[in-house]
């Protein structure tokens, strides 16, 4: 029960606080494009959630887990934090006086992409039983190195980067676009920070490096 209300809790909060971070700014309801990317965000996460509660509750309060303890990712997450409030309330702003023009059949193609991006999360999720929001080494836990893991060493971040760079154009707004760039860099010095994390701490992670070379994006990095 306490992982239901707290799972609902964390749901229903970041509902309201996307919406009045993008209606407020925009001074009114008919912004489409936010309304089409909370379907979009919240109808797959609350889907999602009901499926580890019922089928995997243990990787389900692994990802409601937001406490970072290594300092660097502490501050990985308070930037990215800070960046999205920005970037919501720039896209509102946008809405609202118009500054940008995006094509329709731009925000049709980003929207695909962000449900091909929780596809790609959700595979993640299938094949790593370890899966968490925080970087710590959990017991018992186990180098995994099929799917995705054979291809690049942070499949995850893969799908996150598609998803951040995707966001601003489904709310139609080319400068919350531009501050969304710095997100991937963001996520570079997550993904550092993690993997010495790891081949300290994960038995068999510096094999895995040598095997599996890329990080990110095959044959770039």
């Amino acid at each position: 029960m306490k992982l239901l209300v707290n799972a609902l809790l964390k749901f229903v909060s970041g509902l309201a606080a996307v919406g009045l971070l993008l209606f407020l700014p925009a001074g009114t309801l008919r912004y489409w494009n936010a309304w089409l990317f909370s379907a979009l965000l919240f109808l797959p996460m609350l889907m999602v959630g009901i499926l580890l509660f019922l089928k995997a509750p243990e990787l389900l309060e692994k990802r409601l887990n937001t406490r970072e303890q290594e300092g660097t990712q502490k501050a990985v997450v308070a930037l990215s934090a800070l960046i999205f409030c920005l970037g919501f309330v720039l896209a509102g702003l946008d809405f609202r006086f118009g500054w940008s023009h995006m094509p329709t059949w731009l925000v049709a193609a980003a929207a695909v992409l962000q449900l091909v991006s929780y596809g790609l999360y959700a595979e993640v999720m299938r094949e790593n039983a370890y899966l968490s929001r925080t970087v710590e080494i959990q017991e018992n836990q186990k180098v995994i190195d099929t799917g995705l893991y054979g291809i690049v060493r942070h499949p995850m971040y893969l799908a996150v980067t598609l998803l951040f760079l995707t966001i601003p154009l489904v709310l139609g707004s080319w400068p919350c676009f531009v501050l969304f760039l710095c997100t991937p860099a963001l996520l570079v010095l997550r993904i550092r920070n993690e993997e010495q994390v790891l081949e300290r701490g994960l038995p068999g992670y510096a094999e895995y490096r040598q095997r599996v070379r890329w990080r990110l994006i095959p044959f770039i990095w």
